[in-house]
């Protein structure tokens, strides 16, 4: 800290003679006066440089005084050029310029050339940074909805991570949450800047809500909840853009998978704009009895209060209605993949499982000036489960197996309160991009997991010749009679409170090509886990350095550190202490030919104390964790992503990370690898498309992952532990789009190959297996 400071200091003195800079504001529209969005704005003969929003509003700032010609252009449209004069600490509105075509023939344009859809330079208003990403010391990747839907991505934990380097999902429960890992631990769960994080949560969200998802590699979490030093990913959910305009989206596919969806976007009048997305979705499983039926409807309403000030209002709700979760899993004492890929456990006659899960946020946002913007947040989460889950009372090396189904409602409310100011001004020659706030949130998970039911008797169910219909012990009947939280009792409960305090300064020297990040959070949280209290104060730093090499390209240096509360439960009765961490970063940033792509190679080294992970000696039913003393986790991570050639998208990725236990109180342990990565991870999607001719807009589509030295879910002290083989899948398809068409044809794990996760558990093993080959057909018509 010291030395930050006073290389801070000697800078600020050797840029006394800087000059002062000015803002360039202005507004891009069509003919018809419609918003002009993703229109590329340069300033001819600087670095500066930008695109419209959905508004058609751009913004240039720390433009020095002069005289320059403004450039605005977007492949396909006649470029247009404007003198323009720029003052020192004024703004300079440039009068509105107006495009030749309509806003029908600019968003074909648009679709057809890719402008801005697959990089990104800006990150939503919700991660609180104004930063670019160029200019952000951390590695911080956008999933756009365009990438997403050219994957046919259609929820969380359907295909989102292949687009991220070094992130890794190794088990699901029938898709009730996505479980996300990456350096070395599970990546914090946000939504719309909110740590929705739980034990068995949030709800994985479906695609059909989602504007882009933001995954920040390393503890930038702190700024808005206590996040993990792994990183977080935040899902940023559509909002109303001031345009008319919709979308119908109809797919289908292999094992009858039906699903339909609507996107309406436009304004009641100038001051009340709204948007509504709605998605109905059938799916059954390539193994028998297993299906997942969904709903969500998502409408948001955005009122302006004055030209300074808007009130958004957005409601969530999404049904699921499944079979047993517990289906997805399957086991053997000989090993992993001993049985046919379609083999499963399920009985037709289990009541399903359903979930209602609302989310409500009221969102409020003030421009105090020209340099100063307030935004306060509520949210509210309400989630309610009722079904049950599955695992085998004995599982013995003849094959036969007891089934023992227990119940599994859960109840998960949350409630967050945020508000926080940004500002961009200047103190002498120096910039500072300030960030500061005030964090609150409550969260309190309850399940009842008390009662069990063995469908079998001994003998009377064997993996290798398994008979279905009525089970030897018939199926359970459980008591309901009494309220949640009576039933889940003392150990049941998991809850957490916490306020924070945060203040971020970005500071700019010569001519904001240096920045200097000083940065802290002071977070005061309580948990009750599992009738075990605990409280913790604690006061985490950041320090980072970023520095412009040229307009395209820039380094960073980055140490943080975090705090995050743990819930669980210790076999020895003691408490869970939060786990602490320590985190280096440094890594390169560029931009390529105009920003049409983006490459980033990032090294770390992220110390952690007192990390959790499950009780290997845990027995059936049981969901006791153990506590590491220390652990080290450190890598390499490359990621690309952009349009590479007039056509040509590719997003590719490659990431090397070793994490291993360098402190424990048994010294066996020590130098074992902590579960959850694979230690190489590479993958690749690419999209080209035919840009003339007879077949202009026809196009192919690969895609590969492949994941190298996998460790296993459980803890990798177990005994006897089969490792996990190396996993390669290829996916690939065809398409053809036009301005408002797109109808696209997927086949994913074209090779067939039998592809699993898994994990030692005592005396056998378990895994779950992925679908054969299958395909998804989809049509998008845009109006």
């Amino acid at each position: 800290m010291r030395f930050f400071t006073l290389l801070a200091a000697l800078l600020v003195g050797s840029t006394s003679l800087m000059a002062q800079t000015g803002i360039v504001r202005g507004k891009i529209t069509t003919v018809d006066g419609k918003a002009a969005e993703y229109v590329n704005i340069n300033i001819l003969g600087t670095r500066f440089g930008t695109l419209s929003d959905a508004s058609g509003r751009f913004e240039i700032k720390n433009v020095k005084s002069g005289t320059y010609t403004l450039r605005v252009s977007l492949v396909g449209l006649e470029t247009k050029e404007q003198s323009i004069q720029v003052q020192s600490g004024q703004v300079t509105n440039v009068p509105d310029i107006f495009l030749a075509e309509n806003a029908n023939q600019l968003q074909e344009v648009l679709v057809l050339a890719g402008a801005g859809k697959y990089n990104e330079g800006e990150v939503s208003p919700s991660l609180r940074l104004a930063t670019p990403i160029l200019e952000l010391p951390q590695n911080v990747q956008l999933l756009s909805s365009k990438m997403l839907a050219d994957q046919q991505v259609t929820s969380m934990s359907d295909g989102v991570i292949r687009n991220v380097s070094g992130a890794t999902r190794l088990e699901h429960w029938g898709d009730m949450y996505t479980n996300v890992h990456a350096r070395g631990d599970r990546v914090a769960a946000f939504r719309n800047g909110v740590n929705v994080t739980s034990p068995w949560g949030p709800l994985t969200e479906d695609m059909s809500f989602v504007e882009r998802i933001e995954f920040v590699k390393g503890p930038a979490g702190f700024m808005m909840s206590n996040g993990d030093p792994s990183g977080i990913y935040n899902v940023v959910t559509k909002r109303p853009t001031g345009e008319t305009r919709g979308e119908v989206g109809l797919m289908l596919g292999s094992f009858d998978f039906y699903r339909a969806t609507l996107d309406l976007d436009g304004k009641i009048n100038d001051r009340l704009l709204y948007r509504v997305n709605t998605m109905g979705q059938s799916k059954n499983s390539f193994r028998a009895n297993e299906y997942n039926n969904r709903f969500s409807i998502a409408p948001v309403l955005t009122y302006k209060l004055s030209d300074k000030s808007t009130l958004t209002a957005e409601y969530i709700y999404q049904f699921a209605r499944m079979s047993n979760v517990g289906s997805y899993y399957v086991f053997d004492t000989k090993g992993y993949a001993t049985l046919p890929r379609d083999f499963t456990l399920m009985e037709p006659g289990l009541d399903p499982t359903t979930i209602h899960d609302h989310n409500l946020n009221l969102q409020f946002q003030h421009q105090l000036s020209d340099n100063w913007k307030l935004t306060a947040q509520l949210s509210y989460f309400d989630y309610k489960q009722q079904g049950s889950s599955m695992w085998p009372n004995a599982v013995n090396p003849d094959g036969s197996i007891i089934r023992s189904v227990s119940i599994w409602d859960a109840s998960n409310v949350q409630k967050f309160g945020q508000v926080f100011v940004n500002g961009d001004i200047k103190t002498g020659v120096v910039r500072h991009r300030i960030l500061g706030g005030l964090d609150l949130g409550s969260k309190e998970y309850m399940a009842d997991w008390n009662q069990a039911h063995a469908l079998d008797t001994t003998g009377s169910f064997n993996i290798h010749h398994p008979v279905y219909g009525m089970p030897a012990n018939g199926f359970p009947s459980f008591d309901r009679s009494k309220g949640l939280r009576e039933r889940a009792g003392l150990y049941g409960i998991v809850s957490q409170s916490y306020t924070g305090l945060y203040l971020q300064d970005e500071l700019g020297f010569f001519d904001n090509r240096l920045r200097l990040t000083l940065a802290g959070r002071y977070t005061d949280a309580r948990n009750n886990d599992y009738n075990t209290v605990t409280s913790a104060k604690r006061f985490t730093p950041r320090v980072g350095l970023s520095y412009s090499i040229n307009d395209n390209t820039a380094v960073y240096a980055l140490f943080d550190q975090t705090f995050v509360p743990q819930s669980g439960l210790r076999r020895d009765g003691k408490s869970i202490v939060p786990m602490t961490g320590d985190n280096l970063e440094a890594g390169i940033k560029r931009n390529w030919f105009g920003g049409k792509w983006m490459t980033s190679l990032t090294v770390y080294r992220i110390i952690k104390n007192n990390q959790t992970v499950p009780d290997p000696s845990n027995g059936a039913g049981e969901s006791y964790v153990v506590q590491f003393g220390q652990t080290k986790t450190e890598g390499i991570e490359f990621d690309l992503r952009g349009e590479i050639v007039p056509g040509l998208t590719l997003v590719a990725n490659y990431a090397l990370t070793d994490s291993k236990i360098t402190k424990s109180t048994t010294e066996s342990e020590i130098g074992n690898k902590v579960p959850g990565y694979a230690k190489h991870n590479g993958n690749a999607w690419l999209n080209y498309k035919l840009q003339k001719g007879v077949l202009k807009g026809l196009g192919i589509s690969a895609g590969i992952n492949y994941q190298v030295d996998r460790t296993t879910w459980s803890w990798p002290g177990a005994t006897g532990q089969m490792p996990l083989p190396d996993y390669t899948r290829i996916d690939g398809g065809a398409f053809w789009e036009n301005g408002k068409t797109r109808l696209t044809l997927n086949v994913f794990n074209i090779a067939n190959k039998y592809l699993y996760t898994g994990a030692s558990y005592g005396a056998y093993y378990y895994w779950q297996a992925e679908a054969p080959r299958n395909l998804r057909l989809g049509l998008i018509q845009r109006f």
